[in-house]
């Protein structure tokens, strides 16, 4: 099937969002910025901090996106289990909606990779 413009473009849009908002809570757990409170006493959360963060803005960026959102993608999978599922098992009732989201959107994001308009492509093209 061939791509056609409004499919690159709202593909990237959800990249550049998903992507940013993630970035956001890397920064709230880093810096307590957008009303967090940093976190980076704890080895775990400074690296879930990092992981969001940068993980985040590469895949919004378009840059090593599929190893960026294969990580993410599995940072998400480990937050879900090891947070959220002790509070039983399905997502709308411990609280994990958002990780089990974050989590499969970024596992798309690896097959699907960066995507028409990423700096990936933009590498690609001048070699």
């Amino acid at each position: 099937m061939a791509s056609n413009i409004y499919q690159d473009v709202s593909y990237a849009a959800m990249r550049v969002f998903a992507g940013g908002l993630f970035a956001f809570h890397g920064a709230q757990k880093l810096f307590g910025l957008f009303g967090g409170k940093a976190m980076t006493g704890d080895s775990k959360m400074l690296a879930a901090g990092l992981i969001e963060l940068g993980g985040g803005l590469l895949i919004a960026f378009g840059l090593f996106t599929i190893v960026a959102a294969f990580v993410a993608s599995g940072e998400m999978a480990v937050a879900y289990f090891t947070v959220h599922a002790k509070g039983g098992f399905w997502p709308i009732l411990n609280g994990g909606e958002l990780a089990v989201l974050y989590c499969f959107i970024f596992f798309f994001i690896v097959w699907q990779g960066s995507g028409r308009f990423s700096l990936d492509r933009l590498i690609r093209r001048k070699k």
